[in-house]
Parts: structure tokens; sequence; C-alpha cells
């Protein structure tokens, strides 16, 4: 029998064009099944067949695992101190291992064996044709539609298969079985049934590749596509910037009358582009995103990562567009929060600091208004400032004489010294559940504390916005921490 099973190891070998090994793997999977089977529960089985004889072996085992884990399946854990009675150097995630009684290949059945071996063979070729396809570095996959799959697309590329999720198409596109696609390779699910390749015709990356086909520029290293922004199917800005002064960036993606923008556009249903000059400014770089409306001024917050836009009546419209896409497809591409208001609205907002400013330094500096203003006109708009600018900047103040500027100092410094305690003591409020929360940062506790969110339910009941507006973090990172805060919700 021994003899018999590895010249049929032998002929499935050859007739797959797959390694011996997984053949083996795949008569060691269902012995081990069987054995399973035998001895009922949820038992970990182990078989070895010797490459060279036949010959084989079975071993029940244990998972060792922490002594403060506790066992979750008894059948098949151990735990740590256990173990160890039985030998000496064991750690946690070895395994304890026993010799039990081997099934006879004739008991497994061969409908059965049959079954597992001929699924680990498949499975085996399915890996190796992806690893082939993955080692040639293609980054767009292309493919022809070849059947729908719940809403999904399955693209098919030779004998690779992608999945096209309905999320990753371009909206409203219809897309037909034998129809030709080019699709984004967003990365490997190991974990789906049927086609691994995750594909995607709405992302980013998509509209950056598609211009590195179209401007041979990219690919020579002459220019560069910093970082992309879509609205898929609607519209999309693109940052690009030269390294040679000799060529034209927006002109050289554009083309000879439009000729290579048309190229991608066509590709995404009319997908609309802005071609934008990326800028080391941040300031300078939003202004560009911002086209096509002018900009009067800008203000920029480098603490909350975001800027004040300011533009005039005909162009405000125009700055936020229909349904906000330009400034949020700007914020996007820029990475920075941008508020698109007018010069009343500024000067507004301006006057509503100024006078937040004037009451802190009143009450904290316990100064008059007048001081107060003094600072807030020479710039100063917080108490860090006031207690650890360098103390030359203080004394060019000429309403202010060097006793004056000592003691501004000394109340600031104390100030904060008795904020950091008060602080101190909101957080010690906040529950361990939510200082345990991944991604939480002890600034970000404290602001949360700040604003009486002291529980995991008290951020999971948040908004987006009420989030960003307390923590000034993005709205991706915000979305992000209030999901990891409601996943309890649902796994309780």
């Amino acid at each position: 029998m021994n003899r018999e099973m590895l010249m049929l190891v032998d002929a499935i070998s050859r007739e797959k064009t797959v390694e011996r090994d997984v053949v083996f793997g795949a008569v060691e999977a269902a012995l081990a099944s069987a054995t399973k089977k035998l001895h009922g529960g949820e038992v970990d089985i182990r078989v070895a067949v010797d490459r060279d004889t036949g010959d084989y072996e079975t071993f029940r085992r244990w998972h060792v695992v922490p002594n403060e884990a506790g066992l979750q399946n008894a059948d098949a854990e151990v735990l740590l101190f256990e173990a160890q009675e039985q030998i000496a150097d064991i750690e946690v995630d070895d395994y304890i291992e026993e010799a039990v009684d081997s099934v006879p290949i004739g008991r497994i059945g061969a409908q059965a064996a049959k079954q597992v071996i001929l699924q680990k063979i498949r499975d085996a070729e399915r890996e190796q044709l992806l690893n082939d396809f993955l080692s040639r570095g293609d980054k767009i996959f292309v493919g022809t539609v070849k059947r729908l799959d719940k809403g999904d697309i399955v693209v098919e590329s030779g004998r690779v298969e992608g999945r096209l999720k309905r999320s990753e198409m371009i909206p409203k596109e219809n897309l037909r079985s034998g129809d030709r696609v080019r699709a984004f390779i967003l990365g490997i699910d190991p974990t789906q049934r049927g086609p691994q390749i995750m594909l995607s015709r709405s992302a980013p990356g998509f509209m950056i590749e598609l211009f590195a086909q179209e401007v041979p520029e990219i690919e020579q290293g002459l220019l560069e596509i910093k970082s992309c922004a879509r609205d898929a199917g609607s519209r999309a800005k693109i940052a690009v910037i030269s390294h040679d002064r000799r060529v034209d960036p927006i002109g050289t993606c554009v083309g000879v009358r439009g000729s290579r923008v048309n190229g991608v556009t066509n590709e995404l249903a009319g997908e609309r582009v802005d071609i934008v000059l990326w800028s080391e400014d941040p300031a300078q770089f939003v202004i560009g995103a911002l086209a096509p409306a002018n900009v009067q001024s800008i203000v920029v917050d480098e603490e909350h990562h975001s800027m004040d836009v300011v533009v005039d009546e005909e162009n405000l419209a125009i700055a936020i567009g229909r349904g906000g896409q330009n400034v949020r497809l700007a914020s996007e591409l820029t990475g920075w929060r941008i508020n698109i208001m007018t010069a009343e609205e500024s000067q507004a907002k301006q006057a509503t600091e100024s006078e937040s400013v004037r009451e802190l330094f009143v009450d904290k500096l316990d100064v008059d208004a007048e001081v107060a203003d003094i600072l807030i006109a020479e710039g100063f708009t917080s108490l860090e400032e006031v207690a650890y600018v360098p103390l030359s900047e203080l004394l060019e103040i000429e309403s202010f004489d060097e006793d004056t500027v000592q003691e501004l100092r000394t109340r600031a410094k104390d100030a904060l010294l008795t904020m950091e305690i008060e602080r101190e003591e909101k957080v010690d409020e906040v529950s361990q559940d939510l200082r345990d929360l991944e991604g939480l940062t002890p600034e970000l506790i404290g602001k949360l504390s700040d604003g009486g969110i002291h529980t995991r339910d008290d951020l999971a009941d948040l908004a987006v916005d009420e989030l960003v507006e307390m923590t000034a973090v993005d709205e991706t990172q915000a979305r992000t921490l209030i999901m990891k805060a409601r996943e309890h919700w649902f796994t309780a």
C-alpha cells in the first residue's frame, strides 16, 4: 500500500506539475481529517508521511497557551505550567505531541481522500499562478469580465482571476460579460474564497497609473505625480511636479490638443481632471488646488493643520464647488483642512478668536484688557508663547519694561502648570477601556476629557465632525477612532 501511495504521489505531481511535498501534504491532511473523526471533539492531529518509504505516523497534539489566558479548547490546548511538568523547557506556542494509532489509508475512504487531495492541488496551482502573476510587478490588471458574483465582477486575465467589488467600480458604470476591463491592483486578500486579487477602478492609484502609461516623461523620471484625489466618474485632481526645468508638468500631462489627458478621461467614463502644480509651500499648493477659484488670502493654522481661505463673493461658489466637491478634493489632494470663507466671515472669525485670546490673557495672566490687546497686536496667541518665546522678543515691545516682561513670563508659566494639573485630574476620570483604545495618544485623551468624553461609549456616540472639531484630527482618523470605539457594540 505504501509503495502504491508513492507511485500515486509521483503520478499526481507530474500530471499537475506541482511539488511532491504539496501532494504529500494533501495526503497528510486527508489522513489527519479521518483520524479527527475517530477521536471526536476538536482534537488537533498531525500526520507525518516519510517521503522515501511512504510510512507514516500519527500524533495527537496540544498547543501550549499562557497560564493567564485559560483554555479555550481543552481538547487541543494545554496551559504552560501543565506542559512544563512534562517538558521543562517548553515555551508558549510550542506543542506537546502524543503518538496515536494511524488510520489505514483504505479506511479514510477513496472519495474523501480524493476530494482533499484535489483541493490541495487546486490551491497549490492557484497559488503558483498568483505568485507568477505578482512577480511581473504589474500595477494594472487587464482582463475580460468573466461573470458576476454577488454584485462583484470577476475579471479574468489568462488563468488568473481578479475581483472588482461594486464599491470599487465607477458609479453608473455598466460592465457586462465579455467586456475588456482595466483596473488597479489594490492587493491580495488571502481570506477571500475565489479570486484573491482585489481590483479597483475608483482608487486614486488607478488614475496615477493611467497617467504613467499615457505620459512617458513620468516613467523616465522627468515628471512625478505627488498626489491624487478622486470623485470617481465625476471629477479628480492630480498634483504634478517637474524634475527637469525644461519640462512643463501641466502641459506635458495634458498633451497635444489634450490627447494625453483625454486618454485617461475616456478610460474613466469622462471623469474630468484638474492638473495642479505641486508646491513645497502648503499655502501655494492649496491655492493651486482650489483652481479655478481665485484666492484673496490664506491664514495657515499649523497646530490644527488647517487653512482659512478667503475668496470674494464671485468666487465663493466656484471654490466650494457643487456639493462641496471642489474644496473636498482640494483638501484630499493637499492633506490640509480647508475652510472657505468670505472676507466678512474671516474678519468675524478673527474678531472672535481675538476676544477668546483676550479673555484667556486677562483671566490667566491677571492683566487688564489693554495689556492683553498689546500682546495680541504683537502676535501672541497662547500662554505657551508668552512663557517660552525668547526673552528678547518680549523686550522689543515698547510698552513693556524688563520687570513687566519677567512678571508676565512667571504668571504664564504658573498658569500653564495649574492648567496641566487640572487636565491630569480630568484625564484620571477617563475609563480604562477608553485609554486602551488603539490609536488614542495621551494628548488626544486629554482633549477628549476636556470635551467631556470619558468612556468608550461616549466616543462611540460622537459624530465625525464633532470629533474633528474637538481634537483637530482629520476626518479619516476621526472615523477610524469612532468605528473602533463602536466595535464592542457588535462583539459583545
